[in-house]
């Protein structure tokens, strides 16, 4: 009998997150509030059913009773942040997304169900621990929309976003601690924190603030000095995932603001002569550069993740293995880097590209919020976060199914990893304050015109 439930949930979560995913989409196609909420409330309903078909396969796939316990209680910890989450923030903002609250909560469900799954072994250690980082990381980015509406002026303070990012990386270059071949992480108080990712939200005002307050070569020239140090300075750490994601969010936000395609072809030249020169210095680049190639010649070693991954893939097919059915712990570090692989071989490669679908509608929306923007400041941080998140997925999903060479950087919302989770709640929380100060002015508007007639 439970075989049966495991086999029939696995179809029935697939089919939910597609309902999810087609109404992530159809909600752009609608022009009134009022059929957008109620698809959102669709979404809600979807989601809501899957989470407790995966939480009822692991609990009927456990046999210690202690586990199971802790299951139920997890699970129910789970809904409540979820119910809390969705209710608090729309009672708070009246004017949030939900489109945008919704595919938090997806993603962030996904990433609980595979956590869990991954550690039933452990006592569901790191699952527990992405829970509280993440109860409170929400608590926190509920804080950002008032803040934004509130202190309009934030682009005067450009040369402290600079400093305090600066000062952040050098720290890391000189104290980090060692991480796969790369300084990332500092230590304090028995806590890692990966510096880098707070550095994102930094590095985007910073680039924001000068572009707003003038666009004339003289300025552009000292925010590229400025945001090419950051670049190094990754660089240096051997931190050439988010150097990565600094170096192409700089340019697009300088074509942006600027318009010149100029830039974007002297971009493209420099960073095909960095990704050299960055071959030629690291070891550990050559590594997976070479494991990325050809993983079959040294799948004992440098080829043994990417081949672990794809073996995953493959097996796992259209429709997955199914909860628990699968060998997902095999893959090293599969619940930070690798987590794409693990969800593609027991959920399926449909359920895997809905999780993609998602990531995508959520940079659309994050685009089309840019596009509205009056202001150059707003509409630049926009983009910034925009292109920071969208690549971010595009090296984790690329460094798993062999598309590029691994970067070791995380899936947002997804993966495990408390620095992560915090920066991509607050990346959110930005983009749901601009939102909200644009439905707040289009209100407005509205108000005032229906006074003059």
């Amino acid at each position: 009998m439970t075989n049966l439930i495991v086999e029939v949930s696995k179809y029935l979560m697939i089919l939910l997150m597609a309902i999810y995913t087609y109404a992530n989409f159809r909600f752009f196609s609608f022009p009134d509030l009022e059929r957008k909420r109620k698809v959102c409330a669709r979404q809600n309903r979807a989601m809501f059913l899957l989470h407790f078909l995966a939480y009822v396969v692991m609990y009927l796939k456990t046999e210690d009773e202690t586990l199971r316990r802790m299951l139920l209680v997890f699970y129910m910890g789970q809904v409540v942040f979820f119910l809390f989450y969705i209710y608090i923030y729309r009672f708070i903002y009246r004017n949030v997304s939900r489109l945008l609250v919704n595919n938090c909560c997806m993603l962030l469900a996904c990433g609980f169900i595979m956590l869990t799954r991954l550690s039933l072994d452990k006592g569901l250690d790191k699952a527990f621990k992405q829970f509280v980082i993440v109860a409170a990381a929400a608590i926190l980015s509920w804080l950002v929309p008032f803040i934004m509406e509130r202190f309009w002026q934030l682009y005067k303070f450009q040369w402290v976003y600079a400093g305090i990012g600066l000062a952040a990386l050098l720290v890391v270059w000189v104290a980090g601690n060692e991480s796969f071949g790369a300084q990332l992480s500092l230590t304090v108080g028995g806590i890692s924190i990966q510096p880098s990712e707070f550095v994102k939200i930094s590095f985007v005002f910073f680039v924001a603030s000068m572009f707003y307050q003038s666009l004339d070569f003289k300025n552009i020239c000292i925010t590229t000095v400025v945001a090419a140090l950051h670049v190094v300075i990754l660089v240096l750490s051997k931190d050439l995932g988010s150097a990565l994601i600094f170096f192409i969010s700089y340019v697009i936000m300088l074509f942006i603001a600027t318009g010149n395609w100029l830039y974007l072809i002297a971009a493209g030249v420099l960073g095909k002569g960095a990704t050299s020169i960055a071959y030629t210095l690291f070891d550990h680049v050559r590594r997976r550069f070479t494991a990325w190639k050809n993983p079959w010649a040294d799948i004992d070693n440098t080829g043994y993740q990417i081949t672990q991954s794809l073996f995953a893939i493959g097996t796992g097919g259209w429709f997955g293995m199914g909860l628990c059915q699968g060998m997902p712990n095999r893959i090293p570090v599969v619940e930070k880097d690798f987590i794409f692989a693990a969800i593609s071989e027991e959920m399926g490669a449909i359920f895997a590209i809905c999780v993609l679908l998602i990531c995508l509608g959520c940079f659309i929306q994050f685009m089309m919020i840019a596009t509205q923007m009056q202001a150059m400041f707003y509409k630049i941080i926009a983009v910034g976060l925009g292109m920071e998140y969208v690549v971010q997925v595009f090296l984790t999903v690329g460094g798993v199914t062999k598309f590029i060479p691994s970067t070791g950087v995380t899936l947002p919302f997804v993966s495990y990893g408390g620095s992560s989770i915090v920066t991509t709640f607050l990346l959110f929380s930005i983009i749901q304050g601009l939102y909200i100060i644009k439905r707040n002015d289009e209100e407005e508007m509205e108000e005032m015109e229906a006074q003059e007639e």
